[in-house]
Formats: structure tokens, C-alpha cells, sequence
């Protein structure tokens, strides 16, 4: 029974934020006190209007099966959501709908990726985008980008790792798990660079597209630089700016033969997402959108605090995310500490294991991004409770020697 599972299998791991998701929540069930910051979903709920438009489609019996691509309503949504915020004019086969923003990526791999091809990440990355890779048997890239360079890959760096081998580029604006946001400017000095090799496809994920503080002002490459439109998968969803984690539902616009392979490839999988989601979701892309700027509102102030009081914090360096709703901190200054029990912190993991267990904090280690010695946290979730996690972080740094 050794070789039961596939090879491909043997390459990857689960995802890491899952995991420790339920291990916090393990935890919980035995009586522990946790507070669990790993989790990267808002916690607001869906707004009424879009929980009222997914009713109505029961009602009116919206039940049965619809296109994996999405439905011709929702489809036409996308269409003018491209257009109206980020400039971009797509036909309605240039479009697909799947369940969630991770399953646009894994049918975009699966769909075009051949053993060997290699795919570069900028890291800190999300971290199902190396696995979802291997799942393809294509070769992740890892390109590590530090907090001296806002976490951010370089026309350099990314001219230095392109070979005759390289499949796609993968960008993440606003970041996971770092909040990074790449400007106008960066987009196209990485344009420029990307127009010497026409091989190289790009995959931006825009999953946090609407979550910016600070005046900031989101660009996504496909308008920056319209050469790159064609051969350039431009992914969103519903899930961060609309507090829709559960209902399921990414999408992107793309080139019609990569859209193509992806619905083949989703026609033998998944088939589609809900419909009810599909509906539910033409109210978002396209009702009142007052809500966003209100959350984020919130969000700013949280993530204001949590910065404050993890620099307060000896050993704890953390920059001001610009965008997302996590933070990254740097845990440099608590490594080769010792705990009260003898035991060295010798890695991220080490900390958040021991944040864990003495504390009942839930984050996620900087390995598990690509990139140490880091933490992320997250800060949606509310102020009480994040007032809480900062004076226990601090309290278990004040007792390392």
C-alpha cells in the first residue's frame, strides 16, 4: 500500500494555513483559550443586500445546474467590472467563473503548465501557489523579496530568474501575507522587462484589490501596460472585499485559449460553483458598494493598533501593510532566545509554536510564505480581541531570556 498515492501528491504539503486553523480550533475544543489570527477571511458578514439576492434566486428557483463559465448575468457583471475599475474591456470568452480564487489559479496551472515549466514567485507568497504548481508538475521559482525591498520583486530579480523555461509570473497586489502593494511604476518597469520575452504569461491574483488604506491607489498590470493584456490571466473574486469566504467564487479575464483550457479542465472537475453564488454574486459586483470604504475603515484602524503595539514589543519589527488586512512582522530579535523551559527559539516556526502553547495565539510562520525569520497575523477580527493578542505576544517576549 506504499504506492497507493500518486507521485505528484508526494510533492506537496496541505496548505499550512488550514492546518493550523484546526489545530487552534483542536485546541479550543479541549477548553484551551485561543485566539486564533491566522485565518485570512474578514468578519463582517455578507451585506444584506447581496444575502437578499441570493434569496431571491431560490425563491424564483435558480436551483438547477449553470454554466461552470458563470451565468450570461454574472459574466456581464465581470465584464463591467473589468471595465468600470480597472480599464480592462473583455468579450464573454474571455471570461470564467470557478469556486474561488484558488481554484482559478490551480485551472489555470493544470491547464497550461507541462512537466518542467517553471513558474516564478515572489516570496513572501500565498501558500498554495508553489503546491498548486508541483500539482501541475510544473517547477516553482522561488524569488525571495525582504522587507528592504517593501516584499517586493524587482525588475532585476525578475530578468535574473527568466529562462527558456519559464511558463508564468505570478504577482499578489495587495499581498498575502504582507499587505505589499505594487504602484503604477513597478508595474510597468516589470512590463518592461516582460515585453523582451513574449513566452512569459502572467497570473495576477487582485483577490485584495479593494482593501488599500492610506490613499493608496491600485493598479493591476494588464492596464498599465495593455501589450501585456494578452497573455495576462487577471484574477478576482468576492470573498476579502465582500465577506463572502464561503459562498465560493472566484474569477478572471484572460486570453480566450487559456479561458478555453481552463473551462475544459473545470468541465471534468468541479463543473461549476453554486448557482445561488453566481447570483448572489451580480449583486456584489454590481450594487451598492458603500459597504467596501466603511470596512476598511475599520480595517485601518485595526491594522493602526496592531502595528503600534508590536513595535512596542522587544524583538518584534513590523512594517506598515498598505494594504490586505494582515500584518508581517519580522521576529529576527527573538531568535536564539530561550524559553522559560530551556528550549531555544531557533526559527519562525519555533515562535509561533511557542506563542501557541504558552499564549493561545494562532498565526502563521514566515516559513510557511517563502520567507524568514516572519509572522503573519491577521488583523480581521475585532479590536478587543487584537488588544488582547498584542498583550499576550508581548507578555510571552518579555518571558524569553
Amino acid at each position: 500500500m506504499n504506492d497507493i498515492l500518486s507521485q505528484r501528491l508526494k510533492k506537496i504539503k496541505p496548505s499550512l494555513t488550514v492546518s493550523i486553523n484546526v489545530k487552534a480550533n483542536a485546541l479550543r475544543a479541549e477548553g484551551r483559550d485561543v485566539l486564533v489570527l491566522a485565518a485570512g477571511e474578514p468578519d463582517f458578514d455578507t451585506p444584506q443586500n447581496i444575502c437578499q439576492a441570493a434569496i431571491k434566486a431560490m425563491n424564483e428557483g435558480q436551483t438547477r445546474y449553470v454554466p461552470g463559465k458563470g451565468t450570461p448575468a454574472l459574466q456581464q457583471a465581470i465584464v463591467e467590472k473589468f471595465k468600470r475599475d480597472n480599464n480592462l474591456s473583455y468579450n464573454l470568452d474571455e471570461i470564467m467563473v470557478g469556486v474561488g480564487g484558488k481554484h482559478i489559479i490551480y485551472n489555470a496551472m493544470m491547464a497550461t503548465l507541462n512537466p518542467g515549466d517553471e513558474v516564478i514567485i515572489p516570496a513572501p507568497f500565498w501558500v498554495s501557489y508553489p503546491d498548486i504548481v508541483m500539482l501541475a508538475e510544473g517547477k516553482p521559482i522561488i524569488v525571495k523579496c525582504d522587507a528592504l525591498q517593501d516584499f517586493k520583486i524587482t525588475p532585476e530579480q525578475l530578468e535574473n530568474n527568466i529562462t527558456n523555461k519559464t511558463k508564468w509570473l505570478m504577482l499578489n497586489s495587495p499581498s498575502n501575507p504582507t499587505g505589499a502593494v505594487y504602484s503604477f511604476n513597478e508595474l510597468k518597469a516589470l512590463s518592461e522587462v516582460l515585453l523582451k520575452y513574449p513566452n512569459v504569461l502572467v497570473l495576477t491574483d487582485d483577490i485584495y484589490e479593494k482593501i488599500i488604506y492610506d490613499d493608496g491607489v491600485f493598479s493591476t498590470i494588464a492596464s498599465v501596460e495593455p501589450k501585456m493584456k494578452e497573455r495576462t490571466l487577471t484574477l478576482n473574486g468576492v470573498s476579502k472585499a465582500y465577506c463572502m469566504t464561503g459562498w465560493r467564487l472566484g474569477y478572471c479575464g484572460g486570453p480566450r485559449e487559456i479561458i478555453a483550457g481552463m473551462n475544459k479542465i473545470q468541465s471534468q472537475s468541479t463543473t461549476s460553483t453554486s448557482s445561488i453564488s453566481m447570483a448572489a454574486s451580480v449583486e456584489a459586483l454590481s450594487g451598492d458598494q458603500e459597504f467596501i470604504d466603511l470596512h476598511n475603515i475599520q480595517f485601518k484602524k485595526r491594522r493602526d493598533m496592531v502595528v503600534e503595539n508590536l513595535n512596542q514589543i522587544d524583538g518584534i519589527n513590523c512594517s506598515i501593510p498598505p494594504g490586505a488586512f494582515y500584518v508581517y512582522p519580522s521576529c529576527e530579535g527573538i531568535i536564539g532566545k530561550k524559553t522559560s523551559a530551556g528550549n531555544t527559539i531557533n526559527t519562525d516556526e519555533d515562535f509561533m509554536n511557542f506563542l501557541l502553547e504558552s499564549e493561545g495565539i494562532a498565526g502563521v510562520h514566515g516559513e510557511a510564505f517563502g520567507l524568514s525569520p516572519y509572522f503573519r497575523l491577521s488583523y480581521a477580527t475585532d479590536e478587543k480581541t487584537l488588544a488582547d493578542a498584542c498583550n499576550r505576544i508581548e507578555r510571552a517576549c518579555n518571558n524569553l531570556k
